[in-house]
């Protein structure tokens, strides 16, 4: 009897630490003896074909997964996981009458946040509809930047923010700011914040490694937000600006931009930054070359060891790709500097450096018209940076690609591109580790690390996903329908939405 009411009481008090939070990473966790280095694949479901699977939120509530479905339709599918061994489909939410297409799906306390981009002008304002849960009647909706690409709750959900992108069109005749917006959940009101504040410092930021297009009209037109971070107590955010190279920091309270930090280049001339670059090789060889790299990361996660805040990156890197413009260029095309690369000629052999792609706008240092350094797209890699000044504590160097390759995932044809591309990250909490995930769009599969210690994350292990892993969503076992961790893996290649659980120590 003594061991059963102790068991009771420890289970009341875990269940009254439980607050209704659905997307924080650091809340009061179920107790559960699990190894986090051994997930494995425990039900599938594919929602469709290519698009199908983008991004996915959980419910608590309704044990159902709410996922973005852009494949040939216009809807969010809701998949019951009250057994996630056997997800079944159990409605969707057409999203026609709301003249947008889904980009990004968030849940807290039975609403569902949904981020529309307009389907009538892509360039044109966006909206966020909110809707129950339950029945999947609305709510709400409410008008936010151009493109919103990522959208998120707060931990306490007293907001919803969304990263608006704010792509050009395809001839540059419209390029709407790139912006972030912040709702407030108890009366919809939105603040759309844009970078006009910082143009002025434009120089000092492209000096540090802060990449501003040659061919934008304005500073505050080139930003494109791509995914935001809330910290645990919600007063701040992190937002990637990856084609530009940068993190901004957000003050929730305040409603105001407070920094933006460049990520500087990564240097891949190093045994240990090493990596493969050519397509053509008939082999895949990991080297050193005389090459920078721009971390450009998509997704961002963070974590705090210490009462010291950490951001995680996830560096895909990405171009810009238009009619009027584009960025990117074959590094066998461009003119080299004969003093800084006087074996030039077979650098650009097809099976060296040949098909690399290269930013266009960037290395030529002294202005003469030729390349004193090349610039690529992309880390390959995952960063750990302090959340406070934007400094670098850690890059996974070239483990993303190794690891995958040793598996057998890793696929060579994209070597000249940006490698295995890691798309998604997330830090979870699990017993008293930090848990790191890193999904890799090209690789098709996602890699796990203790990241506890965040100047030197250990590796557990890497597993193979379905076919381009767009979103990671760690479930806690406190809100798990089976009360273990489980990991959701949505895959916009084939439509597949993938779970994933570690097995019982």
């Amino acid at each position: 009897m003594k061991n059963l009411s102790i068991s009771f009481l420890a289970a009341l008090f875990i269940l009254a630490s439980c607050n209704n939070d659905e997307n924080s990473n650091n809340e009061p966790e179920v107790v559960v003896n699990e190894n986090p280095g051994t997930f494995k694949e425990i039900g599938s479901i594919t929602i469709g074909g290519e698009a199908a699977a983008e991004i996915s939120a959980y419910c608590e509530k309704t044990k159902r997964l709410f996922t973005v479905n852009n494949s040939g339709v216009n809807q969010i599918d809701v998949i019951d996981i009250a057994d996630p061994t056997k997800p079944l489909k159990v409605g969707k939410i057409d999203l026609v009458a709301y003249e947008g297409a889904a980009n990004s799906v968030s849940v807290f306390d039975g609403k569902l946040a949904v981020a529309l981009e307009s389907t009538a002008n892509k360039q044109g304002n966006g909206k966020v509809v909110v809707f129950n849960t339950s029945d999947y009647s609305l709510i709400k909706q409410v008008t936010v930047g151009a493109l919103p690409d990522m959208i998120t709750f707060s931990p306490d959900g007293k907001y919803i923010m969304t990263a608006n992108e704010g792509e050009p069109n395809t001839d540059y005749s419209q390029d709407p700011n790139g912006t972030i917006s912040i709702i407030e959940t108890s009366t919809y009101n939105v603040t759309t914040l844009d970078f006009s504040s910082f143009a002025g410092q434009a120089e000092a930021l492209k000096k540090d490694g802060f990449r501003v297009s040659k061919f934008a009209k304005s500073f505050a037109q080139d930003i494109e937000p791509e995914y935001i971070t809330i910290s645990d107590d919600s007063k701040t955010a992190w937002v990637t600006l990856q084609e530009n190279n940068g993190v901004a920091k957000v003050d929730l309270t305040s409603k105001s931009i407070t920094a933006i930090y460049p990520l500087g280049l990564k240097d891949y001339n190093t045994a240990e930054n090493a990596i493969d670059v050519s397509d053509s090789d008939n082999k895949i060889a990991f080297n050193p070359w005389k090459v920078k790299g721009l971390y450009m990361p998509d997704a961002i996660s963070h974590y705090t060891v210490n009462n010291i805040p950490y951001f995680v990156t996830a560096n895909e890197g990405d171009a810009r790709e238009y009619a009027a413009y584009s960025d990117v260029k074959r590094m066998k095309n461009m003119t080299l500097d004969a003093t800084a690369f006087p074996d030039a000629a077979t650098l650009k052999l097809d099976t060296n450096l040949g098909r690399l792609n290269l930013v266009t706008d960037m290395g030529d240092t002294d202005g003469d018209g030729d390349l004193d350094q090349m610039v690529s797209f992309g880390g390959r890699s995952f960063s750990i940076w302090n959340g406070n000044t934007g400094k670098i504590v850690f890059d996974s160097k070239n483990d993303v690609d190794k690891k995958t390759n040793e598996i057998g995932t890793y696929d060579d044809k994209r070597s000249d591109d940006k490698g295995s591309e890691p798309e998604a990250v997330v830090v979870a909490k699990m017993g008293t580790q930090n848990i790191l995930f890193v999904g890799l769009e090209r690789s098709d599969a996602f890699m796990v690390y203790d990241a506890s210690n965040p100047t030197s994350p250990q590796y557990l292990q890497t597993v193979k996903t379905g076919d381009a892993p767009e979103g990671l969503l760690f479930i806690p076992a406190s809100k798990s329908p089976t009360k273990r961790s489980l990991l959701i893996v949505s895959s916009e290649g084939d439509g597949s939405v993938k779970i994933y659980q570690p097995d019982l120590k």
